[in-house]
């Protein structure tokens, strides 16, 4: 059929909507319907941007296995981890293996508030950092204390901190959520997440076994991020600690040296929300995150 050669104005503006709204469809089709992230980012390009990190692999996924895993320890098990997730999911330790497949679960009898972090001894004991506390509201802050051979025995190591007087503080004084734990030295060593402005995690600690106790605040250390887990090379001569998408790494010959370190920032742009590290050994991490990740991180 042949078109006079001038359309009428209507039907020209009617031509010209259908065919910009065609080419915006196929562009934001390419990739498939959920290249587009809920959050507005795009998946193809996170995917993209961790991929390109040196060092950092991805090696498996915890989707269906671990909900929302918030935190890894060594299992007892040689390869194996532990994983968890945090507030509102049942109190249950994961095992995984190295590449996120599901090989058991522990029950913990005791409540899961907001667990965030998991470290174990020398002698077998785990200690479960049930201290998230967004809103620095709080006043039952706890460390569970258990062994996997003997799991329906828990001890509870409860806490306050010495510097809070008010619940909560004033915005740009919340920093008494804690998310990162470990244990070293006959204490569990508690790495606060700054949800103010001072751009600082404070350093406390508070005896291994169960009581009530006020935490001893060590020290502050200048992090430019939020703090989600902690993890010390088995060597003793690193601190890792993980933020959302970036971890920080102290060096010393002791720990006392690594406490007064300059921190060095790596980012991890694209790995998703950053929640769970551990060492695979001296030179390699096992990083989780809250949407499934599992990857593997070379230090440098």
């Amino acid at each position: 059929m042949r078109f006079t050669p001038l359309l009428p104005a209507a039907l020209a503006l009617l031509l010209t909507t259908a065919s910009c709204s065609q080419a915006q469809s196929d562009t934001s089709d390419k990739g498939g319907k959920n290249a587009k992230s809920s959050k507005g980012g795009d998946r193809r390009k996170d995917k993209n941007a961790a991929s390109e990190i040196q060092g950092l692999t991805k090696v498996g996924s915890l989707k269906g296995v671990v909900p929302e895993s918030s935190g890894l320890a060594a299992a007892p098990t040689a390869g194996h981890y532990y994983s968890f997730g945090d507030d509102g999911n049942r109190p249950i330790l994961y095992e995984i293996t190295g590449t996120g497949e599901g090989v058991g679960k522990l029950d913990v009898p005791a409540d899961n508030i907001d667990w965030e972090s998991l470290s174990r001894d020398g002698q077998g004991n785990y200690y479960i950092g049930d201290c998230g506390n967004n809103e620095s509201l709080r006043h039952d802050l706890r460390i569970y204390k258990f062994r996997p051979d003997a799991p329906t025995k828990v001890g509870t190591i409860a806490f306050q901190y010495p510097d809070q007087n008010e619940f909560p503080p004033k915005k740009k004084q919340r920093n008494f959520d804690c998310e990162a734990s470990l244990w070293h030295d006959g204490q569990v060593w508690l790495f606060t997440k700054d949800r103010g402005q001072s751009r600082t995690s404070n350093v406390y600690t508070v005896p291994d076994q169960p009581g009530d106790y006020t935490a001893k605040k060590v020290t502050a250390l200048a992090i430019p991020g939020q703090v989600t887990d902690a993890a010390l090379r088995p060597d003793g001569r690193r601190l890792v600690l993980l933020g959302r998408g970036e971890l920080f790494i102290l060096d010393g010959n002791s720990w006392a040296d690594i406490l007064k370190a300059t921190p060095r920032q790596v980012a991890l742009t694209g790995a998703g929300q950053t929640e769970g590290a551990v060492f695979k050994d001296n030179k390699t991490l096992l990083i989780s995150t809250e949407q499934g990740g599992l990857f593997e991180y070379t230090l440098p």
